[in-house]
């Protein structure tokens, strides 16, 4: 379980934790959209440990850009929260921006890796 090791995962555990212990018991927001927080912040996690079982970089570039996708919901999602409940997390979206540049830069690398 080489997953456990890298830092993006271990990142995205954390904002996950995050999200669910500061920002989704903190707020009154409706119920969509606080699941929908909470499925992409389990998305970004689940979706960095599939890909690195992936044997082919196209397969794990796959799954690393839908990593990288629910990073981008989650501070939407926030952005949302903060218009409606003027409550901001930057932590946490420092930290989703992060776990985003990382992200990049694998993508990145089995970029140059996939025959075209």
């Amino acid at each position: 379980m080489d997953f456990k090791k890298l830092i993006v995962y271990q990142k995205a555990l954390d904002v996950y934790s995050d999200i669910d212990t500061k920002v989704l018991p903190k707020i009154e927001i409706d119920r969509s959209l606080m699941d929908q927080l909470k499925r992409a912040s389990v998305s970004i996690v689940l979706n960095i440990a599939e890909g690195t079982s992936r044997f082919s970089a196209a397969d794990r570039k796959n799954f690393y850009v839908i990593s990288r996708g629910s990073a981008f919901e989650c501070v939407a999602v926030l952005d949302i929260i903060s218009r409606k409940t003027k409550n901001s997390f930057p932590e946490i979206e420092y930290a989703l921006d992060e776990i985003s540049r990382i992200l990049f830069k694998m993508i990145s690398n089995l970029n140059a890796n996939i025959v075209k």
